[in-house]
């Protein structure tokens, strides 16, 4: 995903990063508190490295519900920041957390010019055209281990080296995931980027993603990220 966000700071977007939980329990050993204090730390720090508005969390880590209240929190931010392109983890991705902000977040965003829905905390609705994107599933295969694939690739190899550093800022989560699942989300990062890129047929590294559909967001003709990157994205046929 960050890929694709330095791509648009590249062609001149103004770019937000949000993460909606605070990842307090991401260790084994650490206090919860201290973990979520070193975790938004982390955030902030590669944030800085796209020129990104970062936004702080509003959820406790495996605090993520699809609920009406935690919807009319996200609502709010979604209203206030007003953004055209709204890049989403995947619906199908292998942990709850990121399937429910997936589903908060496009929620959000279609309530975003209901004048009449009750956003927490009261921002004035947005007319704006938003284009929803779901990334692709960490590992590139949905919970159920069933390969997934995208129907438009972005090139990232243009920040690989820049995303790779961004990464690399989250420390603890780096530190987590290998005592947890054996895994290193730098050398995954790697792998995946490469065979996004293979899948596209013209890239060396890529990412990819899903289109929502765009009823009650956009015209289906508004296309604002294919348009921001140009040559650097590319639709197959899936």
């Amino acid at each position: 995903m960050a890929g694709t966000l330095l791509m648009l700071a590249e062609a001149g977007a103004d770019v937000h990063i949000w993460s909606l939980s605070d990842g307090r329990y991401g260790s084994r050993w650490g206090e919860a508190e201290e973990t979520a204090r070193v975790r938004r730390t982390e955030a902030i720090e590669s944030a800085s490295l796209a020129g990104a508005t970062w936004h702080p969390p509003l959820f406790e880590d495996l605090g993520l519900v699809y609920h009406p209240e935690h919807v009319r929190l996200v609502s709010s931010v979604i209203r206030q920041v007003r953004p055209n392109v709204l890049l989403v983890p995947s619906a199908f991705d292998y942990t709850e957390d990121h399937r429910e902000a997936s589903r908060l977040l496009v929620t959000a965003a279609f309530t975003r010019e209901i004048g009449s829905y009750p956003a927490e905390p009261v921002a004035p609705p947005s007319d704006e055209a938003v284009a929803v994107y779901h990334a692709l599933p960490y590992g590139l295969r949905d919970q159920y281990g069933r390969p997934q694939r995208p129907g438009l690739f972005v090139d990232i190899a243009p920040v690989f080296e820049r995303k790779k550093v961004m990464l690399a800022r989250h420390r603890s989560q780096e530190e987590w995931l290998e005592q947890s699942q054996g895994t290193s989300p730098l050398e995954c990062m790697e792998a995946m980027s490469l065979e996004a890129g293979r899948l596209s047929g013209c890239f060396e590294r890529a990412e990819g993603w899903n289109r929502h559909n765009p009823l009650g967001l956009s015209p289906e003709t508004y296309t604002p990220l294919e348009e921001a990157l140009g040559d650097a994205c590319a639709h197959v046929d899936r």
